[in-house]
């Protein structure tokens, strides 16, 4: 199974670019163009918050017919600058598994791995948060899966990432949440966006993974007291790659035009030697 996995699109009103610069409805059909021309191609997408910027019914318009490019299934969950009732009023149809009432949580077991989308939104804020509610709802899935592998996706990392400017917008989880994570280890990852880069850390037993944007990215700083600034460094998606056997294996694919494959040959200027140039 192939899971690709999109965040942060930060769809604008057209004519409008985010920050005055960013051009991130064009980003948005260049992800849908790298996933398109992927072979094999995914089993599905997952698409882990920000898909609007302002939570406006245009902006979700722009997001609706990127993601009807797409033959296979896809599933999404609301960011911070998202606004619930307006994602899922304006995406349901569709995206038919958003529930119609609360916290925009489903399960999609259709797969050999299940899949669990989670809202960690907390309105008005830009952090999210897993409260007792929620995680009283998830420890019921959790239950109900006896032990399939599973992917949780939401769009908060629910874990610090070491970046001063990212940490003080975090998603606040509830005392138990960390160690219900660690009590079901057939959770393969926990899935993110939010911070606009790739960050990978051991987490209560399994792998915190975070995707770049689809447009603009975080500049990375590590000095403490910082704040958040961003650049345009190049977008990328994830293909999470689940085997029996295996388990589930993350890569991470840049998006954009890097020139042709080219073959591996050997060096004519070393004969004998196993040094290898790109084919010309």
């Amino acid at each position: 199974m192939i899971i690709a996995q999109l965040s942060d699109f930060h769809a604008h009103p057209h004519g409008n670019p985010a920050y005055g610069i960013v051009e991130t409805n064009p980003a948005i059909e260049r992800a849908v163009d790298e996933i398109l021309k992927l072979e094999p191609q995914p089993d599905c997408v997952l698409v882990t918050g920000d898909l609007s910027d302002c939570g406006l019914p245009e902006e979700y318009g722009i997001v609706r017919r990127a993601l009807r490019r797409l033959p296979m299934p896809v599933y999404v969950i609301p960011g911070n600058h998202d606004r619930r009732e307006a994602f899922a009023s304006e995406l349901r149809s569709d995206h038919p598994y958003l529930p119609q009432t609360g916290f925009l949580h489903y399960v999609i077991d259709d797969f050999p791995v299940r899949l669990i989308g989670l809202d960690t939104v907390v309105a008005g804020e830009d952090g999210g948060e897993i409260c007792a509610a929620r995680e009283a709802w998830l420890t019921e899935r959790l239950a109900e899966g006896q032990g399939k592998p599973t992917v949780i996706f939401m769009h908060h990392p629910p874990f610090p990432v070491g970046v001063d400017g990212m940490d003080i917008m975090p998603c606040k989880v509830s005392p138990g949440f960390a160690g219900l994570i660690a009590d079901h280890p057939e959770i393969e990852r926990v899935l993110c966006g939010h911070y606009h880069r790739p960050i990978q850390l051991r987490f209560a037993g399994t792998i915190g993974y975070v995707v770049p944007g689809t447009a603009h990215q975080v500049a990375l700083d590590l000095r403490p007291g910082t704040e958040n600034k961003f650049v345009m460094e190049p977008p990328a998606l994830a293909l999470h790659v689940w085997k029996p056997g295996l388990g589930l294996v993350s890569h991470l694919q840049p998006i954009g035009d890097y020139g042709p494959r080219r073959d591996f040959v050997l060096d004519p200027a070393y004969p004998g030697k196993p040094q290898t140039v790109p084919a010309r």
